[in-house]
């Protein structure tokens, strides 16, 4: 990510770490802890250490009060995921603006508040600006250290790691090393051949490879405007320890996000979606993906010009750098920080131009098997399931697609074996593939 730190014009931005180096380190400027190799978030001591415009922090903490009658300094705490006494701090400043009064105390360190109809006029025009109210954003600055810090920390891949993490692929061993090229090397994979064949599994298992957590913002903040970016229905949560006050809590520990997107994909998706009645703005999910893999399936089916998608990633492929529009036509600068995964069905040249490919790491053409191969997969799924009698209609199973001239595709083999399951579990019979079972699997799964 060099060209982030110049085209950002930071040329102090990042803070390198020295992997041999086996002593607590503190980053005095971003806060952030690494200790045996291990980074993580440190929770700010004074506001001006949440590196985000004070009045910022105030009005979310205006806003997170107007949600109730009366709250505490605890609860609104752990609502802006910032220490205790940074709340108070801001509720205080706000005491003397007469926004909010002090309802009394609720324990030790731990005062009530309400707002006053001042405190609520208050409110109302901040939320026409913006709306946000959750965990306190960081910086956009912040965000891009964290991203070049931790991807420092990435595991090693090596061609056993990903041997291993595609065990259940049959892949050749020049395709094996062209996929462990590409995830050791972050730099793009386009996956193509016919459909079935398993190009967006070995895309999900190559992300596999990268067996570790990163930290994530649940929020960033650029002026008076706010991205949400942890989202639970991408990101997968990693245990951390709720109760350490020396995290900063507007961090969420993550494994490495794998997003996927389809058909459904517009060019509209991969920019900020502006909500209108919250007044914030959703990443998109490359975006939500920086750090891990985004995955492009069915790459032309889109209900776009394969060009105008392909044209979308030509600057982000190249600087590591993406451009993102504000809704009042501010671009924004963010970091591109993701390994591109490109799965399609079509020809190359139907789908792509020569311009693209060049900028792409490396293209792997996922064929169907061979006779060998199907027998293999037919009864490994078959074993997986618990069905007996694969390895007698197996050759069946081949002549009929000799017979039919039909094209052999890995994911055949498990579709048949699942329907063999239904019609044994159906007839309430033993799960026991026999000829009858298979001539019914086969017609009800391709027709005749």
């Amino acid at each position: 990510m060099a060209e982030n730190k110049s085209l950002l014009g930071a040329e102090d931005l990042f803070f390198e770490t020295d992997p041999e180096h086996d002593t607590d380190t503190i980053d005095k400027e971003f806060r952030w802890k690494e200790s045996g190799g291990v980074n993580k978030p440190m929770a700010p001591d004074e506001i001006s250490d949440c590196d985000v415009d004070p009045v910022q922090l105030s009005d979310l903490a205006l806003k997170l009060g107007a949600t109730m009658p009366r709250f505490t300094t605890e609860w609104a705490s752990k609502k802006m995921c910032l220490p205790r006494h940074l709340v108070d701090e801001l509720y205080w400043d706000m005491k003397n603006d007469h926004e909010v009064e002090i309802l009394g105390q609720a324990g030790p360190l731990n005062l009530r508040y309400a707002l006053t109809d001042r405190g609520r006029e208050r409110v109302d025009q901040v939320c026409k600006v913006a709306g946000y109210c959750g965990p306190a954003p960081v910086s956009l600055r912040a965000y891009i250290d964290s991203l070049q810090r931790q991807s420092s920390r990435r595991n090693l891949v090596t061609l056993d790691l990903v041997r291993a993490a595609l065990r259940d692929v049959l892949l050749d061993e020049d395709s094996l090393e062209t996929a462990a090229l590409a995830v050791a090397s972050r730099k793009s994979l386009f996956m193509f051949g016919p459909a079935g064949n398993g190009k967006t599994t070995i895309g999900r298992l190559l992300h596999g490879v990268y067996d570790d957590a990163q930290w994530i913002p649940y929020a960033i903040q650029i002026d008076s405007h706010v991205i949400r970016v942890f989202d639970q229905q991408m990101h997968e949560c990693v245990p951390a320890d709720a109760g350490d006050h020396e995290i900063d809590h507007r961090w969420v520990h993550i494994r490495r996000p794998f997003i996927v997107a389809g058909g459904e994909m517009t060019l509209h998706d991969l920019d900020l979606v502006w909500n209108d009645s919250l007044h914030y703005y959703e990443a998109p999910p490359h975006f939500k993906a920086n750090g891990g893999t985004f995955l492009i399936d069915d790459f032309g089916r889109q209900r776009i010009s394969p060009q105008d998608l392909l044209n979308r990633w030509i600057i982000p492929l190249e600087q590591e750098v993406d451009y993102l529009t504000l809704r009042t036509g501010q671009k924004i600068q963010v970091p591109f920080d993701v390994m591109l995964s490109v799965a399609t069905n079509l020809s190359v040249e139907q789908v792509a131009d020569p311009a693209f490919l060049r900028r792409m790491g490396y293209r792997l053409h996922i064929r169907g098997p061979s006779a060998e191969q199907y027998r293999k997969t037919f009864c490994r799924c078959a074993d997986k399931a618990g069905m007996l009698g694969a390895p007698v209609v197996i050759d069946a199973v081949l002549r009929k697609y000799a017979e039919q001239q039909r094209e052999m595709r890995f994911s055949e083999a498990g579709d048949l074996v699942s329907r063999c399951i239904d019609i044994c579990k159906l007839r309430g019979v033993p799960m026991e593939m026999t000829p009858a079972i298979l001539e019914k699997a086969w017609t009800g799964y391709f027709g005749h």
